[in-house]
């Protein structure tokens, strides 16, 4: 089944420049599709649009064979808890005046009457952000601190508990390892495969890190200047058949 279908979106700057120019693909139910490239190269803003985060030029966005593109803000309310977002920076993410318990209740304020849980039990506050730091291996004594008490790596998880609390079926993870340190990055990688199957997500993974990419992903896109220029399995990565700038990637990896 096909989760997400992009095609011919445009997105182009006040000045003219095309930051996303006529890029179509798919994202099949429980992939990991990764999108890669050097910064700059308009990964984010692809990411931002496809979540109608920011307006699109011209496109198409399908959910699950239901275009998107065109929907206001009121019919679009039902998707926004399918479709969610992990940023490369948690500092930047999470409010620093709220306890890190009030951050992950958030979400689940805002749609708790629309949710039908199966991964998590909504009998009680406390109950509920118990489970969501379990999930992301993180004590339960952690939330009642605040952002700055903790590490980075243990921010990240957070917003990733976040992400996951209103149980959606899209997550796009734009670098989000790309602040963390080695040993960090590598935690966060484990644990996203692990809640990939476990909660039966899909993820759209962009990252300028063809190794993480590589490790966590079954396709791989490749974007340069606003286009999608190479596409393939992550079994084909060094194929002699790979687009010049894609070697160019590997080469520096």
């Amino acid at each position: 089944m096909t989760m997400l279908t992009i095609k011919n979106l445009t997105k182009s700057y006040q000045e003219g420049k095309k930051a996303v120019d006529h890029v179509s693909f798919g994202l099949n139910k429980g992939e990991c599709l990764g999108l890669v490239g050097e910064s700059g190269c308009g990964k984010s803003t692809l990411a931002r649009c496809l979540l109608r985060i920011e307006p699109i030029d011209s496109g198409s966005i399908y959910f699950k064979g239901e275009a998107i593109e065109s929907l206001d803000e009121r019919r679009l309310h039902p998707y926004r808890k399918k479709m969610q977002i992990v940023f490369q920076n948690p500092s930047a993410a999470l409010n620093p005046k709220l306890k890190i318990k009030e951050s992950l209740i958030d979400p689940y304020a805002q749609f708790h009457k629309e949710l039908t849980p199966s991964h998590f039990s909504f009998t009680s506050k406390d109950a509920f952000i118990k489970q969501l730091l379990e999930a992301v291996e993180l004590p339960a004594n952690l939330a009642d601190k605040y952002p700055h008490e903790i590490s980075g790596g243990q921010r990240q998880r957070v917003t990733i508990a976040r992400a996951i609390s209103i149980e959606p079926e899209l997550i796009v993870l734009d670098e989000p390892t790309a602040s963390l340190d080695v040993i960090s990055q590598r935690a966060v990688l484990t644990l996203l495969t692990k809640l990939r199957e476990t909660l039966n997500l899909s993820y759209l993974f962009i990252s300028h890190d063809l190794a993480a990419v590589s490790q966590m992903c079954q396709r791989i896109l490749v974007m340069k200047e606003g286009q999608l220029i190479d596409q393939f399995s992550s079994d084909q990565l060094f194929s002699e058949e790979r687009h010049s700038y894609t070697k160019e990637l590997i080469s520096i990896f």
